[in-house]
C-alpha cells in the first residue's frame, strides 16, 4: 500500500485503492480475505455493522464435514485444514472433537451403518449404546428396558472429521487478527452502496465512507444479496431461512466435546439422505414425531467452552423472515434435547433467531455481477462448514 493508504487506515478511514475488497465480515467474507492475504494481496474488508451480528455468530459453531456429499464434501474437506491453520494463527478456539449421531431406533442405526460402509475406514465409527451414552454424559441407569426418564439410546456413530469452534468469538477474533496484519484492514460501519468501473483498478466500490478501487471485489453478504443484486437473487430464488435457537446452562459436570446430532439431523444432511434407508427413516419420524417435521426441526446441540449449551433448531422459509418466535417451538426442541441428554430439565438463558440464505436452485451462489465483482453466498445452512473451502476455490480461480 502507498503512504496515503496507510495514513487513511491509521485514521480509521478507507484506503482509496487495494488489490481486493471484501464486502461482508461474516465467516465467508473473512475466509476470502484471509486466503487472499495469504497470496500476498492487499485486502480491505468492510461491513455495515459495528461488529459481526449475523449468521456467523448465531449458529452451533459446528463444521459438519462428514455429513456433506459431492462438491460440498470436497469444499468441506478442503476448508478443514484452513480452519485449523487459522485457528492457530489467529488464536481462536477450535477442536477436532468430531460429532456424535445418536440412534434411538433400529432404522436410525441402520442409516448409520450404511454411511459407515460408504466411507473410508475410521471416518464414521459405529458406537454401542453404552459408548454413545458415555459420550453424551448420560447415566448408565437411564438406559435399558426400565428407562423411564427418556427414550433408550440403541447406538450411534462418531463422525471423525467434524470440527467445532465457538460461534460467539470466532469471527471477532479472526477479524481482529486480519486487521492487525500490515496489508489487511477490516473497517466496520461502512456500507457498500454500489459498484462500477475503476480508473486505475478494474472495479470501484462506492461506500458510505467513500470510494475504493480494487482489482477484485468479493461481495459476501449472505441472505442480503437481494438488497444489492435483486435480479441475481431472484434468479437464484434466494429466501431467508429463519431458525429458533436457545442457550441453556450446562448441567453440572457435563463436558460435551463433540457436536450432537439426531434422527432429524440425518434428514437434513446429504450424506445421510443418500443412504438406502433414509426414506424409511423419514417415514418413521413423520409417524412417530410429526411435530418435529412440522417445524423443520434439526434437533442438535453443542457446548461452548464456557459450558453453555447451544440448542436448536427449527427452519422456516420466507422472502422476509417473520421476527416473532413461537414459544411452543422452543419448548418442543427443548423437550427433545432433554430426552437425548437424559435430563429432566435445562435452564434456558437466551433465545434468538438465526437467519441464513436458502435456495431451491442450489447451495452455492458464485456469480460475476460486474467486471472484477463477484457475489458469493452460501445458500444453505452450511456456511461455517464450507466457508474456507469455497474461499480457497474462488481466490485460486479469480485472483
Amino acid at each position: 500500500m502507498n503512504t496515503e493508504n496507510l495514513q487513511n487506515q491509521a485514521a480509521g478511514s478507507l484506503p482509496s485503492s487495494v488489490d481486493v475488497v471484501v464486502v461482508g465480515a461474516g465467516i465467508v467474507g473473512l475466509a476470502h480475505a484471509a486466503l487472499a492475504a495469504d497470496r500476498g494481496q492487499s485486502v480491505l474488508v468492510i461491513d455495515r455493522d459495528h461488529r459481526a451480528v449475523g449468521a456467523s455468530i448465531r449458529n452451533f459453531g459446528h463444521c459438519c464435514i462428514t455429513a456433506q456429499t459431492g462438491d460440498l464434501y470436497e469444499l468441506a474437506i478442503t476448508g478443514r485444514k484452513h480452519w485449523l491453520d487459522f485457528s492457530e494463527r489467529a488464536g481462536f478456539w477450535a477442536t477436532e472433537s468430531g460429532a456424535v449421531v445418536v440412534a434411538r431406533t433400529a432404522t436410525e442405526l441402520r442409516v448409520l451403518h450404511e454411511l459407515a460402509e460408504h466411507r473410508e475406514p475410521g471416518q464414521v465409527v459405529l458406537l454401542s449404546a453404552a459408548e454413545t451414552s458415555a459420550r453424551l454424559g448420560r447415566a448408565a441407569a437411564a438406559e435399558g428396558p426400565d428407562a423411564t426418564t427418556s427414550p433408550v439410546v440403541v447406538g450411534g456413530a462418531w463422525l471423525r472429521d467434524d470440527l467445532r469452534v465457538d460461534p460467539r468469538t470466532t469471527v471477532a477474533s479472526l477479524a481482529d487478527w486480519l486487521d492487525s496484519r500490515p496489508d489487511t484492514s477490516v473497517r466496520w460501519n461502512a456500507s457498500a452502496l454500489g459498484f462500477g468501473a475503476g480508473t486505475e483498478r478494474t472495479a470501484l466500490v462506492r461506500t458510505s465512507r467513500g470510494e475504493v478501487e480494487a482489482d477484485h471485489v468479493f461481495v459476501c453478504v449472505g441472505h442480503d444479496v437481494d438488497l444489492l443484486f435483486p435480479e441475481l437473487a431472484a434468479g437464484h430464488k434466494i429466501e431467508r431461512c429463519s431458525l429458533q435457537m436457545a442457550a441453556a446452562a450446562g448441567p453440572e459436570g457435563l463436558d460435551l466435546q463433540p457436536a450432537v446430532l439426531t434422527a432429524t439431523s440425518m434428514l437434513r444432511y446429504g450424506a445421510f439422505v443418500e443412504m438406502p434407508s433414509a426414506a424409511e427413516l423419514l417415514a418413521e419420524v413423520r409417524a412417530q414425531d410429526p411435530a418435529l417435521v412440522d417445524i423443520g426441526a434439526n434437533v442438535m446441540f453443542t457446548q461452548r467452552p464456557d459450558g453453555t449449551l447451544l440448542l436448536g433448531d427449527s427452519h422456516a422459509y420466507q422472502k422476509t423472515a417473520d421476527p416473532f418466535l413461537a414459544e411452543s417451538t422452543t419448548a418442543l426442541l427443548l423437550d427433545r434435547i432433554q430426552g437425548v441428554l437424559g435430563v429432566e430439565s435445562l435452564d434456558i438463558t437466551e433465545r434468538w433467531q438465526g437467519i441464513y440464505a436458502s435456495s431451491e436452485v442450489g447451495p452455492l451462489l458464485v456469480a460475476g455481477v460486474a467486471p472484477g465483482v463477484t457475489a458469493v453466498s452460501v445458500t444453505a445452512g452450511i456456511g461455517m462448514t464450507v466457508s474456507f473451502g469455497l474461499a480457497a476455490r474462488n481466490v485460486s480461480t479469480l485472483l
